[in-house]
């Protein structure tokens, strides 16, 4: 169980990303909504801004996704279940939710996770788990 202390810790953390991630929805709706369209210029430059445009809407997914995660994770700190393991119900430790936050697996098993996923991919194909995270909480998948 942890420590007052350790749970503030992860609040703090937890609330930061949070605010953090609320300006940048908020940033991408007013992107979205003053997105202008210049119509008249050639094909090659209309596809190249829609091709941007719909790869900062992805990213803003993504952190829309994250902001659910961040959210989850503050309700389970409420509930005191923030370092319990929803795969085993072991005990996360604080290093792993201090680094991860939104993290909701044991180190036991994600990796156990990571072998499943690596064994479903089918090599040369690139299928699967896309890696990375993208965020300094860690990934958004974990």
């Amino acid at each position: 169980m942890l420590s007052n202390s350790e749970k503030e810790q992860i609040r703090g953390v937890l609330e930061a990303v949070r605010r953090r991630l609320a300006k940048v929805g908020q940033s991408a709706l007013n992107y979205s909504m003053n997105h202008e369209r210049n119509i008249g210029r050639d094909s090659i430059d209309e596809s190249m801004e829609e091709e941007i445009f719909s790869t900062e809407m992805r990213l803003h997914d993504r952190e829309k996704y994250l902001l659910g995660k961040v959210d989850k994770q503050l309700v389970r700190l409420r509930d005191d279940v923030i370092d319990v393991c929803e795969g085993c119900g072991e005990r996360i430790a604080f290093k792993r939710l201090l680094a991860r936050p939104v993290t909701t697996l044991c180190i036991d098993c994600k990796e156990q996770n990571e072998h499943e996923e690596a064994a479903v991919e089918q090599p040369g194909q690139g299928a699967g788990y896309e890696g990375g995270g993208g965020s300094e909480i860690g990934a958004a998948d974990e």
